[in-house]
């Protein structure tokens, strides 16, 4: 019994002690659905099409999460823009920042650097904890075993009228997400988190992002270095900045 107490402790000790070290990266793909509809003269079929396809791989994009047992620093990887032919004398391009945002779980606080217009921001405030719904239902991806999670709430969008005057509308929306308990962090990517376990897939019906890879635990350590740089402001000032912008 004594020899068996004794192990017990030294299998606790080794699992707090691989706990405290646990660190990774995981890769995230992201794809947004475009229902696009056009009634303007001129535009075919065809083109309507073409102009949807165009907007379906800008929206294509590779993101990281690096993580350790209480921070992380999400962002999206820079490539180079494989050539894209122009055809029937049209390109769509959509510029999409190069946001740096790192989370501290422990403080339950975020900072998030983020450039538009040309200018540098740093938002910095607390983290906001979703309402999760836990579902019971699993799936694979990958080698690991996820669990179902959902997230109601509401958004606001502005949309253009068919006299042209811009309006607000507020839509009800459920977000999706499957996490694997297998790796243990209260964590996910962008500003998803809160559920026992890496969240590795997530759906908000328009736009989908799902892990493609994990390394755990790489023989190099993992630096997580927060954000500095830019103006600060809070997530509040921030969205009054952006709105202002849309509206010019």
């Amino acid at each position: 019994m004594k020899i068996n107490y004794v192990y017990l402790l030294l299998l606790l000790f080794t699992a707090h002690g691989i706990a405290q070290n646990f660190q990774g990266v995981a890769t995230y793909k992201s794809h947004r659905k475009v229902d696009l509809k056009m009634n303007e003269e001129g535009v075919n079929a065809d083109m309507q099409k073409q102009i949807q396809e165009q907007l379906s791989k800008q929206f294509q994009q590779e993101y990281t999460l690096t993580f350790n047992k209480h921070e992380s620093i999400y962002k999206k990887e820079e490539k180079l823009q494989a050539p894209n032919p122009i055809q029937s004398g049209m390109r769509i391009m959509i510029s999409q920042g190069s946001d740096i945002l790192y989370k501290n779980m422990k403080e339950g606080r975020f900072s998030n650097k983020a450039e538009i217009y040309g200018k540098v921001f740093l938002v910095k405030d607390t983290l906001t904890n979703q309402k999760w719904e836990l579902v019971n239902e699993t799936k694979n991806i990958g080698d690991y075993t996820c669990y179902k999670a959902i997230f109601k709430d509401e958004y606001t969008t502005e949309t253009i009228t068919e006299v042209g005057e811009i309006e607000t509308v507020t839509k009800p929306r459920i977000t999706t997400v499957w996490y694997t308990p297998q790796i243990p962090i209260n964590n996910g990517p962008s500003q998803y988190f809160g559920l026992p376990g890496l969240i590795l897939e997530m759906n908000d019906g328009d736009f989908t992002l799902v892990c493609t890879k994990i390394i755990l635990n790489p023989k190099e350590d993992i630096e997580i270095v927060e954000p500095t740089k830019g103006k600060e402001v809070s997530q509040k000032e921030f969205d009054d900045i952006m709105d202002k912008k849309s509206k010019e």
